[in-house]
């Protein structure tokens, strides 16, 4: 206590038995916001705004949900120029996450060692021990923090996704910075990769110690099965490849998707309905999402996602994998990014649709960084929140989160003498997963 390198405040508990073996460990989120409760009685339209400030690091990803939940309410189709310009908010947003999260976040762990000092082992102590990369990877994240900022105006919290659309396009000027640092950008990402991939042929314990369990995974796909973080339907895959159920719709999550309290967390516990709770333990987020997709439509990004299966022996079901698929996520992002700077629809002016109140209820989903989104409204005649349900990434993998971290415990920790680099590993067992905890504290009550 605390959870150190992640966004939000948590803790972990480890039980032993009188021998000093794990018999349990539990990941406890300690902070209460309750933004489904205070939203009800706000208009519609400030949701997007609102919710985008559940968090500084993943605001897009609430802006956008809340925009395609309002898209329903008002029941307009959104310009092709609106949706598109989304998406490429959407990839600067992947981009810079998930740059934070490998560079500043996971990579000391891996470059400094699980045992050095805390005190330097944070991106700091990067900087100091290996001040290009550092860079790099600051650089990085910047790309797309100011990809966020062309577009809205803003690199956090930009009120700019609207329900119908976005409020405006592209400038040229922007376009040509985005077009000028891709190629640094994809510099940095291969730099990243391929160290990755070397450490990987070092880190085999943890490959099968952190999180390595059978499980199911759920992410949006398109219509050809291809990789998606804005559109298309949802699909949940097994860790054999398996498809479980495809072609659901957001709308019905409530026949699919069940959420379960527990009374030692503020994070509510979403499971697989058919499979009951807790039996039904599903992944979101980048792994989830490269293994539910069949391809990811760009060809680097495709390459790539081929190594990983192959280096897993099939869809991979290690947490630690995590830190693989966010890179490959950025490799697509970026390639998609590039793409879309040629696309004339980026600058267009058409981007949104008008219209009153249509309809009282409606479903809005998208792909966050750390997965799946969901937001639900229930709304008046004069488009009055009712009510809120928020369904968050983090919250969907709180049963793997635990199941990882009594994994972790109970293949390091015997015994009552418990150095630091032990406990360090179990956190990094949560930092697989880079949880977004501001997000995801939704479960109402009191801590023991």
């Amino acid at each position: 206590d605390p959870v150190t390198r992640i966004e939000g405040h948590a803790k972990i508990s480890i039980y032993l038995d009188d021998a000093g073996e794990v018999e349990d460990a539990r990941f406890h989120v300690v902070e209460y916001r309750g933004f489904e409760k205070f939203c009800e009685g706000r208009p519609f339209t400030e949701m997007a705004g609102i919710t985008a400030r559940i968090c500084g690091i993943c605001p897009v990803s609430h802006l956008l949900a809340a925009a395609k939940t309002g898209d329903k309410l008002l029941a307009v189709k959104v310009s092709v120029a609106g949706e598109k310009l989304r998406r490429l908010m959407n990839l600067g947003q992947f981009t810079q996450s998930h740059a934070l999260s490998f560079f500043h976040l996971s990579s000391p762990d891996f470059l400094l060692g699980w045992d050095s000092d805390p005190a330097t082992r944070n991106v700091f102590g990067l900087i100091a021990a290996d001040p290009d990369l550092a860079r790099a990877g600051i650089r990085l994240r910047q790309f797309g923090q100011t990809i966020i900022e062309k577009l809205g105006a803003r690199k956090i919290h930009a009120a700019w996704a609207v329900p119908g659309g976005v409020r405006s396009p592209l400038s040229e000027e922007g376009r040509t910075w985005i077009r000028e640092r891709l190629p640094e950008s994809f510099e940095t990402l291969y730099t990243a990769l391929n160290l990755f991939k070397q450490l990987l042929d070092r880190f085999t314990t943890e490959t099968e110690e952190f999180g390595k369990f059978p499980s199911l995974f759920m992410g949006l796909v398109g219509k050809n099965g291809e990789w998606e973080h804005y559109g298309g339907h949802l699909r949940f895959r097994d860790s054999e490849g398996t498809i479980i159920a495809d072609h659901l719709s957001e709308d019905d999550y409530h026949s699919f998707i069940g959420e379960a309290v527990e009374p030692w967390s503020y994070l509510k516990f979403p499971y697989y309905k058919p499979l009951g709770y807790p039996d039904g333990i599903y992944r979101v987020g980048p792994l989830a999402r490269l293994n539910v997709c069949d391809h990811i439509g760009t060809e680097a990004a495709d390459r790539e996602l081929r190594e990983m299966r192959d280096r897993a022996g099939g869809l991979p079901t290690s947490s630690f994998f995590y830190h693989y698929a966010r890179l490959i996520e950025i490799l697509a992002a970026l390639e998609k990014i590039q793409q879309l700077m040629d696309d004339p629809d980026v600058v267009s002016e058409r981007v949104r649709a008008q219209a009153g109140i249509n309809e009282l209820e409606g479903v809005g989903v998208s792909e966050a960084p750390r997965g799946t989104l969901f937001h639900h409204y229930k709304v008046d005649e004069n488009g009055l929140i009712q009510k809120v349900n928020l369904i968050i990434a983090t919250g969907q993998n709180n049963l793997a989160m635990n199941k990882t971290v009594t994994q972790i415990a109970k293949h390091y920790i015997h015994g009552n003498e418990i150095p630091e680099g032990l406990l360090n590993r179990v956190e990094a067992g949560i930092r697989c997963f880079d949880p977004c905890l501001s997000c995801s504290t939704h479960a109402a009550g009191q801590m023991p």
